[in-house]
């Protein structure tokens, strides 16, 4: 589903926490009419930064959207320091999100680090139509993970791996999906590029990936987020953030 219903709202922070080693949840209120499906993500202006900041969307529920950003630079230091009652200046419905609309019967969410993030809102849904998905999470150390309990409340099984072995299965996404061994027919997924290459060599199962990228203007203005796929050339902001497997290339 495409996401080009964007539009230039104002919210209200309503709550910023830590909630991990690095990992901050953000609270918006607001009009969130602008979103179609889950996946899609906001750019949000960061006081004294001439450039938004990308961020996927967690959740939403009514007039209220929930983000996760890791402080990683200036900008993400300065969100950090967003208080309640603040004004956040947003530009919303970006990008295109997961589809709904496949045929799979026993889908696979798999995210790394901050790309547990719009897998929230995903998992959601696909309970909404009587299916349940199974989660696989990476992180690099138990201090790291996020949203475990979330889909844990959802009644589904979630498995974690960490590269230092501190929390569930040692090493990678890849080594709990081949230690868990879950029944799947088609897979979701969002993190760092190795990863999302890992999970494309290894899985013969179909699926989508959400693509991590600089995104300057967020709507295929800019062109600094461009990748070649099979059918060309196309702005990860604006024809992804979310392509099917069969559409990567990978060199």
């Amino acid at each position: 589903m495409k996401g080009d219903r964007h539009k230039h709202r104002f919210f209200r922070v309503v709550s910023n926490r830590k909630v991990a080693a690095k990992t901050w949840e953000l609270a918006l209120e607001g009009d969130t009419s602008d979103f179609t499906a889950p996946g899609q993500f906001v750019n949000i202006s960061v006081a004294g930064k001439y450039l938004r900041r990308p961020i996927s969307v967690c959740d939403i529920s009514g007039n209220r959207l929930t983000l996760l950003y890791d402080v990683v630079g200036e900008g993400t230091e300065v969100m950090s320091e967003m208080k309640p009652g603040d004004t956040a200046d947003v530009l919303t419905g970006l990008g295109n999100g997961f589809s709904l609309a496949v045929k799979t019967d026993k889908p696979l969410l798999v995210g790394g680090g901050i790309g547990c993030a719009p897998l929230l809102m995903l998992a959601r849904s696909l309970c909404k139509e009587g299916k349940r998905p199974v989660v696989v999470l990476g992180f690099n150390t138990a201090a790291d993970v996020v949203l475990k309990k979330e889909f844990e409340d959802m009644g589904l099984d979630v498995y974690v791996s960490t590269a230092d072995g501190s929390e569930g299965t040692r090493g990678f996404v890849t080594d709990a999906i081949a230690e868990k061994n879950p029944d799947f027919d088609y897979f979701y997924t969002c993190g760092p590029l190795p990863m999302l290459r890992a999970l494309c060599e290894r899985l013969a199962q179909p699926g989508e990936l959400s693509l991590e990228s600089r995104m300057a203007c967020g709507f295929g203005i800019c062109m600094c987020c461009v990748l070649e796929t099979r059918s060309g050339l196309k702005g990860i902001c604006k024809a992804g953030p979310v392509f099917p497997k069969d559409e990567l290339i990978w060199k």
